[in-house]
Order: structure tokens, then C-alpha cells, then sequence
């Protein structure tokens, strides 16, 4: 056996690069996901009667949402235990514009200008 013999496919070490290259693929698309819900990049807010307007963390786990339904808006609370409709508002909040979500480019230049990232 030379230097210049062909790898068999079925081989021992090209099994374990085609795993652990799977693996890798497959901890990426969790890792993706974790930070889409991490971050709610890509979160609908609803385009019909019912939409979530702002909300706000209060805890590890709880939120307080401001939805609109219709005409109205309503408060809830969003917890570990459920929804609870905490009162409608009697006259709406007026809302500032919504910022344009940063691009992932854009997150990503202002994530490696940080200190301490290495770049």
C-alpha cells in the first residue's frame, strides 16, 4: 500500500468525520434557534385584530404584554402558571414608532467591536 491508495468511504475515520460533522450541523440549527428565541428576532407580532403591541420582562419567566384587540388594548400577565388579564385600558397608549430590527450583520459588527471579543 502505497501513499497514493484511495480511502475506503466505509473507512473508520471517514465515518467519524461524516458524525461528527453531522453533529456539528445539527448543534448549529439548535444553537440558531436558541438565539432567534433568545433575542425574538423573528417573533410575528400579528397583522389582523388581535396583535401584541410591547411587552416588558418582570421576571425570569413572567412578561407583561399590551395586546390590542380590535380597537382596544388590553394588559395580561404571561407567567409560568398561565395568562391573567390584568385590566383593559380605558383610553389607548399612544406607542412610539417601532425601530426597525437591527440586520444579524449589523448585530454581529456591534457584538465583535465589544471589548473582550478578539477582534
Amino acid at each position: 500500500m502505497g501513499a497514493g491508495a484511495p480511502v475506503s468511504p466505509l473507512s473508520a475515520g471517514s465515518l467519524a468525520q461524516l458524525t461528527l460533522s453531522l453533529l456539528f450541523i445539527v448543534g448549529l440549527i439548535f444553537a440558531i434557534s436558541w438565539l432567534l428565541k433568545r433575542f425574538r428576532i423573528a417573533v410575528p407580532n400579528g397583522r389582523g385584530e388581535m396583535s401584541v403591541l410591547d411587552e416588558v420582562a418582570v421576571g425570569p419567566r413572567e412578561r407583561v404584554v399590551l395586546i390590542r384587540v380590535g380597537d382596544a388594548q388590553v394588559l395580561i400577565g404571561v407567567g409560568a402558571s398561565g395568562v391573567v388579564a390584568l385590566t383593559p385600558l380605558a383610553a389607548p397608549i399612544a406607542l412610539k414608532p417601532a425601530q426597525a430590527a437591527p440586520v444579524f450583520a449589523d448585530r454581529l459588527r456591534e457584538l465583535m467591536k465589544r471589548p473582550g471579543s478578539g477582534a
